[in-house]
């Protein structure tokens, strides 16, 4: 799903930059009597169209999910607000500006409050990675699992590791409970582990990433805004009000709004909306699977972890709903297993949107038409090469008739996890280690060629090309190489698609998308629309010269001790108290850590972040191997520490080990327990 204010602010600033020039051009071959006036319409049309999939390009191998010109299709529909004066940023006060620590942190929490409903719908860090191999493929003849999910990095983390164990029992109604013995991570609040093993199986999610949630512009009745139109006409908004109450103050009163497909989210989100769409007249309705009410993930839970074998478990998988997940899974009888799990929908032959983008609510076309088999969902038991592995890719076959999504996680970590996968025929725990911190970024090599054929004239830039020379694409966190690299890219994609897109669209988005495939393909094709007047590699060129300026002003004018991890630390960040300046050294964890978007060890940043551009805030937020032939050698780490506590020895405690490749043991039977707290009533 993208929001309108995601991808349609992009479509339509596109169209606003690129039809002017696409225009000049069509009348030059008019004038040249080589297209006749329609001709040249259908070629303005046709070329937009390729140039807006060049920005935002389909999955490698496939073809736009949509033929729709969407931008017509907007205006046709007359949702956009007429430009309008920006409004003058608010002035802060002389007190604010002198707030205390205790203001700041009120402040900090309002900021983090407004950050969080602004990155809504963002579909940056939902990565991960998971991989089983089954006895043929390692060293004890038994199977090995791999899963390291990437999440938003926070303090205290979002995982807390528990051994679970209740006997048997029966549920309120008579029927039999299995009993309970598991290990894992599990989410503060829920009954069971999430994500682990029990004495005989083991498991790990991906996030499957479907298209399951579309945006529906629904009309306003002119004369009756209670009432927006349907396809038998026009019908009431559901209202409910809600009450929130506020210490020391008066109630809030929020009045959500709901259409036939959900709640109305441009209620909520005003200022992103109302920049692009006229909410006097249309607003925007959300429908999504994981607001059904029929949603039993908890019980898919409970039954995970009363499993003895691969098929107990996906038996009790089969009840869970959303969000769809890549579920691999092995047992000590040698069994292992893929299958994504979750609700899709299914829509019409006549939805030519395919929730790309938003469409017209009042159209019965693009309303849902019921949920994919469960049968139907991709499959594997990995007979045909002896592993499985699924790093947010593309998860379908050739040929596979139900259309899942086109934003899948471009390929390069699974590439690199095939590729380390087949190096060896046989693998064991320091193997898989290895191959969980691998910090290899294939895109980074694939940028490499342009920076390094970049003309530049400054020394400074002739020595950072000196510097990549030889670069192998590992992004260690002690050298300047992918540094002067990410830096390079961001200035690159600035120069490239802000003339196109404006700064204003362009820094609504930057951020939400990196634009990096669209990058890649105007790199290598020499794209001198993209890349006025003098081509992509003068650009890339000043964009080297850029980059040395920026990283000499911050640190030092000796590109050979530049490092990586210096500007890219592994940030998880207190919400809200790590946004105080005063408490931030207190409550935030960093550690110099390796790895971009693209490698195995994941450490994705936000270059359109005002502090910290370089930061890693979505990364491993754990890694867990696991070992078929003795579960009790399997092994856990994540990136801070099991208490929340933050002047506890637990708070961050795992940090370097983690940052480093280290490893904790994940046994339900240790041979001797630290520390016990027993809980008497």
């Amino acid at each position: 799903m993208d929001e309108l204010g995601d991808k349609a602010t992009v479509i339509d600033a596109f169209f606003q930059y690129a039809q002017a020039e696409q225009q000049r051009e069509a009348q030059a071959l008019i004038d040249e009597e080589k297209l006749n006036v329609e001709a040249a319409k259908r070629y303005i049309t046709n070329s937009l169209k390729r140039e807006l999939w060049q920005l935002m390009p389909p999955y490698p191998g496939e073809a736009p999910a949509t033929a729709v010109d969407l931008q017509a299709l907007y205006r046709s529909l007359g949702v956009y607000r007429a430009p309008q004066a920006a409004a003058p940023a608010p002035q802060a006060d002389a007190e604010s500006a002198g707030a205390g620590a205790g203001e700041g942190a009120a402040q900090a929490l309002q900021a983090w409050s407004q950050d969080f409903v602004a990155g809504l719908g963002t579909p940056g860090g939902r990565g991960s990675n998971n991989w089983v191999l089954d006895g043929t493929r390692t060293a004890s003849g038994r199977p090995l699992l791999a899963n390291d999910p990437h999440l938003g990095l926070g303090a205290p983390a979002l995982w807390y590791f528990a051994h679970l164990k209740a006997p048997q029992g029966r549920a309120s109604d008579g029927t039999p409970v299995a009993a309970i013995d598991v290990i894992g991570a599990t989410l503060p609040g829920l009954p069971f582990v999430v994500l682990g093993r029990t004495a005989e199986v083991a498991w790990g999610f991906t996030n499957t990433a479907p298209d399951v949630q579309d945006l529906y512009i629904e009309a306003i009745h002119p004369d009756d805004p209670s009432r927006y139109r349907t396809p038998e006409g026009w019908q009431g908004f559901e209202q409910r009000e809600h009450v929130i109450r506020v210490k020391g103050r008066p109630d809030v009163r929020h009045t959500v709004r709901s259409t036939r497909h959900g709640p109305v989210i441009s209620d909520a989100q005003p200022a992103l909306h109302g920049s692009v769409l006229d909410l006097r007249r249309h607003v925007i309705a959300l429908r999504w699977s994981a607001l059904d009410a029929d949603n039993y993930t908890v019980l898919a839970g409970l039954l995970s972890n009363q499993a003895r074998s691969v098929e107990e478990l996906f038996a009790g998988m089969a009840h869970y709903h959303s969000p769809m997940q890549s579920v691999v899974a092995a047992d000590v009888h040698g069994a292992i297993r893929f299958q994504a799990f979750g609700r899709v929908p299914l829509r019409a032959a006549g939805n030519e949107l395919r929730g790309v983008a938003p469409a017209p609510g009042w159209e019965a076309r693009y309303d849902w038409q019921g949920w994919l088999p469960l049968a139907q969902t991709p499959q594997d038991d990995g007979g045909a090469r002896g592993w499985i592995a699924t790093a947010n890719q593309r998860i379908t076959a050739p040929g596979y008739p139900h259309f899942l999504t086109q934003d899948w996680a471009l390929p390069y970590r699974y590439q690199r996890i095939e590729q380390q996968l087949e190096a060896r025929r046989l693998h064991d725990l320091p193997s898989l280690r290895a191959l969980q911190g691998d910090t290899v970024s294939p895109a980074a090599l694939r940028l490499l060629p342009h920076l390094l054929a970049a003309p530049v004239s400054q020394p400074l830039a002739r020595q950072a090309q000196a510097l990549l020379r030889g670069f192998d694409g590992d992004m260690r966190p002690d050298r300047a190489a992918p540094l002067i690299l990410s830096v390079w890219a961001d200035e690159l994609t600035r120069a490239l698609v802000v003339p196109r897109v404006g700064e204003e669209r362009f820094a609504a988005t930057y951020g939400r998308r990196d634009f990096r495939a669209g990058l890649e393909g105007m790199l290598e094709r020499g794209d001198t629309w993209w890349c006025p007047p003098h081509g992509c590699a003068a650009h890339a060129g000043a964009a080297l010269e850029r980059t040395v300026q920026r990283l000499a002003a911050r640190y030092g004018n000796q590109p050979e001790r530049w490092a990586w991890g210096a500007a890219h630390p592994a940030l998880s960040v207190h919400k809200p108290l790590g946004s105080v300046p005063v408490l931030s050294r207190w409550f935030n964890v960093g550690v110099p850590s390796g790895g971009d978007a693209y490698s195995v060890n994941v450490g994705q940043y936000n270059a359109a972040q005002p502090v910290e551009p370089f930061a890693s805030r979505h990364a491993a937020s754990l890694r867990a191997l696991y070992d078929l032939q003795d579960p009790e050698r399997s092994l856990f780490i994540y990136q801070t520490g099991q208490s929340g506590l933050v002047f506890s020895p637990r708070y961050a405690d795992m940090a370097q080990a983690w940052a480093g490749g280290g490893y904790r043991p994940l046994q339900r039977q240790p041979r001797r327990y630290v520390h016990q707290l027993q809980l008497r009533p």
